[in-house]
């Protein structure tokens, strides 16, 4: 019999973190959860693909069911090697990985116009940085870079064709009502900006 989580009216990343200790208790082949936005829906998602599991979303009325089916093979693969990890693809920590932290729309205080100048100036020179440049998480009111009327949206598709992981707080654009205006990025939950924080060589917060 298939499990069923009912993750609704829990915030993130309470969603991923019910999944995951499930998960890790009992190794299903199938699972379902039932979360209440579209943020929880993405983020437990990724987790359940990241953990071999081939995923399904339902909507159902104002929720939707994730619905996760894993084939044997892959259910004992990550039951011994990788019980312990989230959705970030770093275990030890690398002195080689800069993680790039932005929690909002300008840099510093005092004239906004010329904060957010300095903003789009400091996302277009991002890419100086070269390999080293490993994550980019958009917090906040950060999160509006990634949206379809950034004027450095553009920049941040390249840095991702790059090879730069680009995490986009879910929680964020569900409380700016931005979710269907993200056009780059990943939309990520609390516990993969926690362990991201943990693995980097570097963190830059701006």
């Amino acid at each position: 019999m298939t499990k069923k989580l009912d993750c609704t009216n829990l915030q993130c990343p309470a969603p991923v973190l019910k999944t995951k200790e499930y998960i890790e208790k009992h190794s299903p082949e199938t699972i379902n959860i039932v979360v209440d936005n579209e943020a929880a829906a993405e983020n437990v998602n990724r987790f359940l693909n990241f953990q071999g599991f081939e995923v399904s979303i339902t909507p159902d009325g104002n929720n939707f069911i994730i619905s996760g089916l894993c084939s044997s093979d892959n259910k004992q693969d990550r039951h011994e090697s990788r019980p312990q990890e989230t959705c970030v693809q770093a275990t030890t920590k690398d002195s080689a990985k800069i993680l790039v932290v932005i929690s909002s729309v300008q840099i510093g205080t005092g004239d906004d116009e010329l904060g957010r100048k300095l903003m789009i100036n400091f996302v277009k020179t991002l890419r100086e940085m070269g390999n080293d440049l490993w994550r980019l998480i958009l917090l906040n009111h950060g999160v509006k870079l990634c949206t379809e009327s950034s004027k450095v949206v553009e920049d941040l598709k390249e840095l991702e064709k790059s090879g730069v992981s680009i995490l986009v707080c879910g929680t964020c654009l569900t409380h700016l009502d931005l979710m269907s205006e993200k056009a780059v990025g990943e939309t990520t939950n609390m516990l993969d900006v926690v362990t991201s924080m943990q693995v980097a060589g570097k963190i830059i917060q701006v």
